[in-house]
């Protein structure tokens, strides 16, 4: 029997809506439904994240989500490597976060390939 990735030609994608920064993080805490690499969606405050034992923000407004420290990746992997987590869920966050207007955090526009 076919597995849901056998069959779908699509990469399904969890995400998760707060009202604040820091209900988004204390959700990463305690809710099993939320797992790493999940996008987080804080829209009051313009804020975009990822799901990980320490929440993190793509966006350069981070409210309570943790920043990535100022050391720039060469590329989306290497910063996916570093939470180990996939290439594609930091690449969905940062194109919704596009999609919105939002400024980025410098370390993950400065990771994206040139356009």
């Amino acid at each position: 029997m076919l597995t849901d990735s056998e069959r779908f030609a699509f990469t399904p994608r969890r995400l998760h809506g707060f009202a604040t920064s820091g209900n988004a993080y204390d959700a990463c805490q305690c809710d099993e439904a939320i797992t790493k690499g999940d996008t987080l969606l804080v829209l009051p405050e313009g804020v975009i994240g990822i799901a990980w034992t320490w929440p993190i923000a793509v966006t350069a407004t981070c409210g309570a989500l943790h920043r990535v420290k100022d050391e720039p990746k060469s590329s989306l992997a290497d910063l996916a490597a570093t939470f180990e987590m996939q290439v594609d869920d930091l690449a969905e966050a940062i194109a919704i976060a596009r999609a919105l207007g939002l400024a980025l955090d410098p370390v993950f526009e400065s990771a994206l390939p040139p356009v």
